[in-house]
This record gives C-alpha cells, sequence and structure tokens, in this order.
C-alpha cells in the first residue's frame, strides 16, 4: 500500500467539487484525524459522539457533513449548532460561510445574546438554512415563535462540557426536547461527565462513539509568544516588532491569496526585501523564490498555508502568524519551518480579541504556554534605527572606494565654505528622503494630518464624529462612558469604533459621540449594556492600551464623583460633565430665577416707597 493511500483525503470522503475547492483555499491539505473519523459517519446519517479538545478540527469534522446534507433548494431552517459563546457561535458561522464559499444561495446566521433581535429576526424570517448560536438566545426565538425546528434533520452541540459548566445543560435539553424525533444529533465534548453522558442515553439513537487524544506538541526550541492586536493596527505592529526582532529571515502567514501580495507590497515599501508565495504561482516560480530565500536576496516571505507546504529552509528564524491559523493542527504545521536542525527559533501570533478562545485552544494542543509580548517602545525602536543608521555608514567605509566622492565633498567644502559635518549631515537627510528617522517624528506628522482632517467631518456610521467636537449631554437611549485610551497613544475615532464594534457585536451606527482626549476618551453607546459585555470591554486593548471601560455617572447626586473622574480635562470637561449632568442647565435656570427674583424685589421697594411717600404728602 503507498503513503497516499494510507493518510485519506477529503476527496475520499466522496465530497463535492466545491467543498474541495474551498478546502483547497482555506489551505486544508489532509484531515485531522477527528475529521477522518467523524465524517463518514455522519456522511452516511449516523448520531455521533465526539470526545475531542478544541483546535483538533472539529469544526471542519460537524460543518463538512452538514453542508453536503443541506438542500439549497428549501428555504427552512435544517440545522442547528449550540455553542456555549457568542464568540464561538461566530467562529462556526464563518467557518460555514468559508467552506460554502462556493455553494451559492445557502445561508447561514449566527444568533446570539448582546446584539439586537430586530436584524436575527429579518434573517430567520427570510430564511435560513443553518443556525449557530447560544441555548439562552435559541430558546428566545424558539418562545417568539421566529425559530421553528419542524423541518430540523440535523443538531450539534459543540463543546457540550462548556456549556454545562456555565450553567446551559437545562436549557439545551428543553431545545432538544422541541426538535423533530428523526434529526441527527451530534455531540462533542472535551470531557464526559455524568451530566453529559445522561444527555446521550436520552437523545442520542446508537451514536458512534469517536475519542481524539491531543496529541500535538511544539518544539521545546521554539520561543511562542502572542500580541493582542486588532486588523487594523496589524501593520504598525509588525513593522515594530521587525525593527527590533534580531531575525535572519521571517516567514510571515495570512489567510488569502490577495493579502500576500498586498502585505508584500506595503513591506516593499517600507524598506523590507518581502515577496509573496501563494497558490497562484507555478511551480517553477514557486522554487524560484524559494531558492531567493535561501540565497539571501529575500529576507521577508508573505505566504498562505497551502503555497508554504513542504517549505524546508534553514535560515527562517521566526515564523509570525499574521493571520490566526483555523485550527491548533495548522499553527503547529506552520511554526514547525523555524526552531530547525538545533537551532532556536520564534513564533509570533497576532490575534485580535474575538480570537482569544483559539489562543486558549493553541496553548492547549502545543502543551506550552504562550507569554504576550510587550510591542517596542518608541525608545528602543529610535535606538535600533539609530544604531542601524550607524552600521551603515560603518559597513559603506569598510567597503572602500570612496575616492571620487571625497573629492566632489572636498570640492564643494572649499566652494561653499561648509564643514563637513555640515555636509555629512545633508547627505543623511538626503540618503533618509521623506521618511524620518526617528519614530516620535513619524507620529508627530501623523498627529499633524489627523489634525488637518479632523476639519472636515470624519463620518463612522450615522453620525458625524468630530473628535474635538464637544460632548453634550447623552442622546435619548445612549450612556456615557469612559475608555483609558486617547490622543497620547495616537488613537482615531475608527480605531475605537471597531474595537468596540467587534466585541459588543454592535453595528458601528449604534455608537454615539466620541470625544477623544490626551489620556482618556469619551463614548456614548446604547443604554442596558449587558454585563458580560462590558466585562469584555474593559479587556480589548487599543493602540497597546487597555480600554478599561467605565460608566460615567451623570445624576446630579454623582456630580461630584463625575467632576473628580473627568478632572483631567480641566475645564472643559468640567463644562462637558455640567452638561451632561444638567447641572449647567440648572444653573442658567437658577441665575434667570434670582434675576426674576431680584427685579420683583426692586420692583416691590419701588411701590412701598411710593405708597411711603404718598403717605407723608
Amino acid at each position: 500500500m503507498s503513503k497516499s493511500e494510507m493518510v485519506p483525503s477529503f476527496q475520499s470522503f466522496g465530497l463535492p467539487s466545491s467543498l474541495i475547492r474551498a478546502l483547497q483555499e482555506v489551505g486544508y491539505e489532509t484531515p485531522s484525524p477527528i475529521q477522518t473519523s467523524a465524517i463518514p459517519p455522519l456522511l452516511e446519517g449516523h448520531d455521533l459522539i465526539g470526545h475531542a479538545p478544541t483546535g483538533t478540527g472539529k469544526t471542519a469534522a460537524f460543518a463538512l457533513p452538514l453542508l453536503v446534507n443541506v438542500d439549497i433548494s428549501k428555504t427552512h431552517q435544517q440545522a442547528l449548532v449550540l455553542t456555549p459563546t457568542r464568540e464561538l457561535a461566530i467562529q462556526v458561522a464563518e467557518a460555514f460561510q468559508r467552506y460554502a464559499k462556493f455553494l451559492k444561495g445557502l445561508h447561514v446566521i449566527p444568533v446570539y445574546g448582546g446584539q439586537e433581535y430586530s436584524g436575527q429576526i429579518r434573517a430567520l424570517r427570510r430564511g435560513v438554512h443553518i443556525a449557530v448560536g447560544t441555548p439562552g438566545r435559541v430558546m428566545d426565538h424558539i418562545r417568539k415563535g421566529t425559530m421553528k425546528l419542524d423541518n430540523l434533520n440535523t443538531l450539534v452541540l459543540d463543546e457540550a462540557d462548556e456549556m454545562l459548566r456555565m450553567g446551559f445543560i437545562e436549557d439545551v435539553e428543553w431545545i432538544m426536547e422541541r426538535t423533530p424525533g428523526n434529526r441527527q444529533i451530534a455531540l462533542f465534548s472535551a470531557t464526559m461527565p455524568k451530566e453529559i453522558q445522561k444527555i446521550t442515553n436520552r437523545f442520542l439513537r446508537e451514536p458512534r462513539n469517536i475519542k481524539i487524544k491531543a496529541k500535538t506538541a511544539t518544539a521545546e526550541s521554539i520561543n511562542q509568544r502572542y500580541w493582542l492586536v486588532s486588523n487594523l493596527h496589524k501593520l504598525d505592529a509588525l513593522t515594530r516588532i521587525l525593527e527590533v526582532e534580531a531575525f535572519d529571515a521571517v516567514l510571515l502567514f495570512v489567510r488569502t491569496k490577495i493579502t500576500t501580495t498586498e502585505l508584500a507590497e506595503r513591506l516593499k515599501a517600507r524598506g523590507y526585501a518581502a515577496e509573496a508565495l501563494n497558490g497562484d504561482m507555478p511551480q517553477k516560480n514557486r522554487e524560484q523564490m524559494i531558492g531567493r530565500l535561501k540565497k539571501r536576496s529575500i529576507d521577508i516571505l508573505v505566504a498562505t498555508d497551502v503555497a508554504a507546504r513542504g517549505l524546508d529552509v534553514d535560515r527562517i528564524s521566526h515564523v509570525i502568524n499574521y493571520d490566526i491559523p483555523y485550527d491548533a493542527e495548522a499553527y503547529i504545521h506552520r511554526i514547525g519551518r523555524t526552531g530547525r536542525a538545533g537551532r532556536e527559533g520564534e513564533a509570533i501570533l497576532f490575534i485580535s480579541p474575538r480570537e482569544r478562545r483559539m489562543l486558549v485552544a493553541i496553548e492547549r494542543a502545543t502543551r506550552k504556554k504562550i507569554e504576550a509580548m510587550t510591542l517596542p517602545s518608541v525608545e528602543r525602536v529610535n535606538e535600533e534605527r539609530i544604531a542601524k543608521f550607524k552600521q551603515g555608514i560603518t559597513d559603506v567605509l569598510a567597503g572602500g572606494s570612496l575616492e571620487f566622492m571625497r573629492c566632489v565633498l572636498e570640492s564643494y567644502e572649499l566652494e561653499h565654505d561648509v564643514s563637513a559635518i555640515e555636509i555629512a549631515a545633508a547627505l543623511a537627510k538626503l540618503s533618509l528622503g521623506d521618511r524620518p528617522l526617528l519614530l516620535e517624528q513619524e507620529k508627530k506628522r501623523r498627529k499633524e494630518r489627523n489634525i488637518e482632517s479632523d476639519t472636515g467631518s470624519a463620518s463612522f456610521g450615522r453620525k458625524s464624529r468630530n473628535r474635538r467636537n464637544k460632548l453634550k449631554k447623552p442622546a435619548k437611549g445612549m450612556e456615557l462612558f469612559r475608555i483609558e485610551v486617547g490622543h497620547d497613544a495616537d488613537v482615531q475615532p475608527g480605531n475605537i469604533v471597531g474595537a468596540i464594534a467587534n466585541e459588543a457585536g454592535l453595528d458601528a451606527e449604534n455608537i454615539g459621540h466620541i470625544d477623544i482626549r490626551d489620556k482618556f476618551s469619551l463614548i456614548e453607546l446604547p443604554e442596558g449594556m449587558p454585563k458580560a459585555v462590558f466585562n469584555d470591554l474593559k479587556k480589548v486593548w487599543v493602540r497597546g492600551q487597555k480600554l478599561d471601560i467605565t460608566r460615567v455617572k451623570t445624576s446630579r447626586d454623582d456630580l461630584t464623583a463625575s467632576t473628580k473622574v473627568l478632572s483631567e480635562s480641566g475645564a472643559k470637561t468640567q463644562e462637558m460633565v455640567e452638561v451632561a449632568t444638567g447641572k449647567k442647565r440648572n444653573k442658567k435656570r437658577n441665575k434667570k430665577v434670582s434675576d426674576a427674583k431680584g427685579k420683583e424685589g426692586k420692583r416691590k421697594r419701588k411701590v412701598a416707597l411710593n405708597n411711603s411717600q404718598r403717605s407723608k404728602d
């Protein structure tokens, strides 16, 4: 038996070409153990118990058979996937969309708490084939009659033990009781406590049992770190890291072919020897590219998983996951391309706040804690830039062949009566072009551009938000919040809107005015924010700083506390607080009342004086 026959492929499962094509674009090469064991019985219609940890590829294990069995011509809901958290619901729904990229007409919707009902209800009424949701919100829709399970073919319980731990198990049973008796059930859980076993005994019919152990681990020679960053700031974080990390060659992983080209071009514009490696390249060109990496004419290769298949270059010192992989196994394959032949390697992972669950899954699979890295400070970056600039001078001097240029400069020195050091400084500035040597100068230039752009209106959603506008009393249905990031972090309104919209599940148009101060910002958000969302927002990072969001109290009784919270901005902030709390309005009203009383008093005194005068007369 050949090696290719021993290792199953996705084609061997009989999956349609549309799914195979999507898997190739995602970068899946061969099925993981859970996929190999689960896909065939699910395609055959059996119930299944999958005892598998997070990060082993179980989403594809149930999503692919489900997509094969769904009838797109019918508009009613045919499948329901229950997840313990909204983050996982979003991730699973996005995975369905990726796998179904070439299945026209398929509709998938995530339903979870913290999001407006109206949008979910509209989507459900239009017709969805697959719903992915948290138990509480799914129950609400069933009770409202906006989600009907009469025609449900498949029910998936993802991370059942986590739902038990979070207290959702009774909700899950309530939902399962309302599904048709002939539906197929797939239950996945990392552990199998008694409560989960009771559910399997009660609801599943002759299930196939699969048990997968996470046996993957990474080499001890690879130092793993992660950086929490939003998509808006990835490039800035990447270039700052590249400026201070002592690297030989870097393999930079992204998800799509388009991103390989775009990112390589941006890195070239910043002075790096970078090239793209993607699946559109002919094999001959791919081999030439790898040859250039080996010969040191390229230092950074931006690649997709498929394009980097079989890549083995000893000089790769760093693997940077610019886009997080879809499962832990892919992550292990990626970083395994550094730290070879007894060398030490560096693996850096960029993750957004929404992807933190995947970080936990990767740590479990690698059996290693991944440490948060500290983004290099401005001072550190500037020290490295100056050191590299000086080294460049040393290298040119060591290279010799400077006689002609020496003569030209001596002639210039005599003709213009300028010292050699001034000429050298002018040449240095000429060599740098428009790019400042120090990072502080770049930040200052960006701030100047931002101030210029702020003279107009920057539109984020429904309302115009100029960051220099004074924030008035919160609009009806809105609350005032403070976040601990401001001008000092070079933050823009778009940075704040993007971070909060992603984490809170809000549309940008539902975020109100933003007032950015030096060390903090004030923002209007919808009233009644759930506690879980509020706690999540406290942990969100923007421009390298935690939001640490707090409510700004606006009742009259809490005026003193509000003033103290906002004291950093002095009189202007005090004025804003007074407007928000109504104190300033009260002052004006009291002044009018006082003025009126004063006029009335004068009138009475005048009348009394006249009466007194008449009586004397």
